[in-house]
């Protein structure tokens, strides 16, 4: 066996759940080969690297060996080799440390420790002693 369908071959890693999932992240330009989206039918080859982008960051997964049948989580090892950047691993640390809940517009409303964390991390509304009350002199006349 010399090339693998790539929606087979992350689904055979388990880099995806199901190759229908891992077909369609294809479809969504989410999985590129030398940062060129590729097709679910693209045959991949020992030694390419394939990048996954999963929001934040990016995945990057150099390919070592081929197969087309799932395998159990320990034989992964095996068949890739996982050369993302450490930077992309700070985004994620970078998120977490936030505390900002990154919620997707219409999903719902935030949870009352959400709503907290949000408050205390905006904080006060305004000092004390601040007043937007300003005093405006019109023709030597004053309100």
């Amino acid at each position: 066996m010399e090339e693998v369908r790539i929606d087979k071959w992350m689904w055979a890693t388990r880099i995806f759940k199901t190759r229908t999932i891992a077909a369609e992240a294809c479809r969504k330009n989410r999985i590129m080969i030398a940062h060129i989206p590729v097709k679910p039918s693209r045959m991949v080859k020992v030694g390419d690297v394939i990048q996954i982008r999963k929001p934040p960051i990016t995945y990057s997964f150099k390919v070592l060996a081929l197969t087309e049948r799932r395998m159990g989580a320990k034989l992964v090892a095996g068949y890739l080799e996982n050369v993302t950047t450490p930077d992309q691993y700070e985004l994620i640390e970078m998120n977490r440390i936030s505390g900002f809940v990154n919620r997707a517009r219409g999903l719902g409303r935030p949870t009352k420790k959400e709503r907290r964390e949000l408050e205390q991390f905006t904080g006060p509304d305004m000092p004390d002693g601040f007043d937007f009350e300003f005093d405006f002199e019109e023709n030597g006349q004053t309100d």
